[in-house]
């Protein structure tokens, strides 16, 4: 039987704060947005394809935004998603490259094959290329397409470029984390480079301004270059609020009362994101866009709570198949919606929004067949039911397997061993190695997390490889069913097993000395050629490069990092 410890914490963290008073009509501190006459309103709702804003956060946990109880002050997204329709049976994936790969092709990741880890800088890998992606039927629909932001799925050569994936203008990083001022990346001792491209050129004069800033002022400069009468989508991928915590210090400021230093510092980046997106919406009613406009907004996995985040009181973190690491904040603003001020309880994944948008748009869904995605804008703007029932969470059959799985434990149906998640109605069944499991309350602590008796933890026992939680019931998994309902398990069994079976080969190739910054003038970027792809693309070790045995220290110092990151989910991810 689970046993169940909990230890003292203060409630004050987990009580109402007041929020700054902001005036929610004027621009923030983020950006100068660029003068120019205002454009005349577009016609009613939905005579023109409307304008659609994608904006995605990186890392921000699902407790960290004021209406869901925070301390963090948040009052743009709290007033977006108040005028708007609150997701509240939202989910994404656990990690980077998964929740970005799902939202451009539509497609679980088993589909694309990149159902392990994410997509390392040294990597020949990238998002499949007959994959058509989300902007690519936006541009059929004849929107403009932009991308300012983190791309994180791929780059070792030019096609895999956001450029070359359907946006016609890209301003960002193409690795997974970066400096926030310097915009340089270290993938391990040595190998170190700068990542801030502008299309696909380096974008070397951008060093020193801090991100958050730069992209709310790029988005602002695309909607006074563009249009209003012309369709546009826009996706905003914050690199915020990832590590390195960095922000200005007057965001700091505001939070000198946190005890927790890294609570403190992310505290200030998320709102300094939050006034970002207040930028980018003050910037939408300006120039003409905001009556036609779709705002969605997303994160794309559960809080890092080693680095500030925090998902109370949802189970698990970021990198892992609790809810903790599964459920995101969304929220989807828009004068066009009908019901407008509603809290949703529809079931929505993030590979739902290809197949809603390009709806949106009046795009051509016929020649993309086997979407995972559904269109769920009629449960998002009318309230009516959402046409998902299910969710594959994921099967990743090269994460480390739990040492006591079987397929004797999966009734012959499944082995138990391997890592998988997937909800279907109320139910949620995990296998294999799940990732980390306490509640964490929010770390306003000064000694956390050098002091564990502020979590709440659970133990399974030793020979644990399969759980089961009714999520309607039970949305913080404390009662594990398991052994109560092993009719509900087997059934649960049954739908991994047939999803398996539609699975295509993991994409995850060993790593290329040749990829190195100091081969690309000192940035990461594009670097095989095409005799390189036909040789790599299949995932075979590739050719040693000859004379390197100088980065044999390196080498060695590879596999410790790789397994350290596997085990605590790094800050890499």
């Amino acid at each position: 039987m689970a046993v169940y410890a909990l230890t003292g914490f203060s409630l004050v963290s987990l009580l109402s704060f007041g929020y700054l008073s902001w005036d929610w009509m004027k621009p923030g501190l983020v950006a100068d947005v660029p003068t120019g006459p205002l454009e005349k309103s577009l016609p009613p709702a939905f005579a023109r394809p409307p304008h659609i804003i994608f904006i995605l956060t990186d890392d921000q946990g699902y407790h960290d935004v004021g209406y869901h109880g925070s301390d963090i002050q948040t009052p743009t997204l709290d007033r977006l998603a108040a005028e708007g329709v609150k997701l509240e049976n939202y989910y994404i994936q656990p990690i980077c490259t998964p929740s970005r790969s799902q939202l451009i092709t539509g497609r679980y990741q088993i589909h694309t094959g990149l159902q392990h880890s994410i997509i390392r800088p040294r990597q020949p890998n990238c998002l499949p290329l007959d994959q058509v992606t989300l902007p690519q039927k936006l541009q059929e629909a004849g929107y403009s397409t932009h991308m300012v932001g983190k791309w994180h799925l791929g780059f070792y050569k030019k096609e895999c470029l956001p450029t070359r994936r359907g946006f016609d203008t890209f301003l960002g990083s193409l690795t997974g984390n970066v400096d926030y001022y310097t915009y340089d990346n270290c993938d391990g001792p040595g190998v170190c480079g700068y990542d801030l491209h502008e299309g696909e050129d380096v974008a070397w004069d951008q060093s020193g301004k801090y991100s958050t800033f730069l992209y709310a002022q790029r988005v602002s400069k695309i909607l006074a270059s563009h249009s209003p009468r012309e369709p546009i989508f826009i996706y905003v991928a914050f690199q915020a609020v990832h590590t390195p915590l960095q922000s200005p210090k007057e965001y700091i400021y505001r939070y000198r009362s946190m005890g927790n230093v890294a609570r403190r510092k992310y505290a200030a980046m998320v709102t300094c994101m939050d006034e970002a997106v207040k930028n980018i919406t003050w910037a939408l009613k300006k120039y003409g866009y905001y009556d036609n406009s779709v705002i969605v907004f997303s994160t794309d996995n559960g809080g890092q709570t080693f680095s500030g985040g925090s998902n109370w009181p949802l189970r698990g973190r970021k990198g892992t198949y609790w809810e903790g690491g599964v459920r995101g904040i969304g929220f989807v603003h828009s004068p066009l919606i009908k019901r407008k001020r509603q809290t949703s309880w529809a079931l929505v994944h993030i590979t739902d929004w290809y197949p809603t948008l390009v709806s949106l748009a009046r795009g051509n869904l016929s020649n993309v067949p086997g979407l995972d995605g559904y269109n769920v804008w009629p449960a998002i703007s009318e309230g009516k039911e959402s046409p998902r029932t299910e969710i594959l969470h994921n099967i990743d059959p090269l994460y480390n397997h739990a040492k006591y799985g079987s397929l004797e434990d999966g009734f012959g149906i499944w082995n138990t061993a391997v890592q998988a998640s997937i909800r279907v109605g109320e139910w949620k069944l995990l296998t294999g190695d799940p990732g980390y499991s306490d509640w964490i309350p929010p770390q306003t602590l000064t000694n956390f997390p050098g002091s564990w008796w502020n979590l709440e933890r659970l133990t399974d026992g030793p020979r644990k490889s399969v759980w089961l939680f009714n999520i309607t019931a039970d949305p913080y998994e404390r009662y594990d069913l398991s052994e109560q309902r092993p009719d509900v398990v087997r059934a649960l069994l049954l739908r991994l097993a047939y999803y398996n079976r539609t699975a295509i080969p993991v994409r995850y190739p060993a790593e290329n000395p040749r990829a190195h910054p100091d081969f690309n003038g000192g940035a990461w970027g594009p670097w095989a050629g095409e005799d390189d792809v036909e040789e790599w693309e299949g995932g075979r070790e590739p050719p040693k490069s000859r004379g390197k045995k100088k980065k044999c220290k390196i080498c060695k110092l590879r596999s410790f990092f790789r397994k350290l990151n596997t085990r605590l989910m790094s800050n890499r991810i």
